[in-house]
């Protein structure tokens, strides 16, 4: 996903918002999905959706106003219930690592939030 910072995605610094960057991680979980034909409308049609289980960020860099950056999200791990995705926020010109993620979703049902098996199909669908 390639994003172009503008001014309201910084602080008074003119340097991005450190909590920005959950947005632009999601944004590109998001993405990873879709390009497999996973959305989370699909999700929710079948009665469960992710959600955000843990997430650690480590912040090297920051990204100022007008810079573009690109955000991969790559699957690490499946398990039962949770994803496991690693992910990396880049200066497009200098490719240089501005932030760096990992974060696990769990599978729920919805809408009493309990934690549900994801399907064998979902499985393959996600490490295509």
């Amino acid at each position: 996903m390639e994003k172009i910072i503008y001014y309201h995605d910084t602080d008074a610094g003119g340097v991005v918002y450190y909590g920005n960057y959950l947005k632009y991680l999601e944004e590109a979980r998001t993405e990873f999905l879709n390009q497999r034909g996973l959305t989370i409308q699909k999700f929710r049609e079948n009665g469960y959706e992710y959600v955000v289980r843990k997430c650690s960020v480590l912040y090297r860099r920051p990204a100022r106003y007008g810079d573009v950056i690109t955000c991969e999200a790559r699957l690490k791990k499946i398990t039962a219930t949770q994803l496991f995705f690693d992910q990396i926020v880049r200066n497009k010109n200098t490719g240089g690592i501005l932030v760096e993620a990992e974060v696990s979703l769990a599978c729920v049902s919805l809408p009493d939030f309990k934690p549900v098996p994801l399907s064998e199909n979902l499985a393959k669908k996600l490490q295509s």
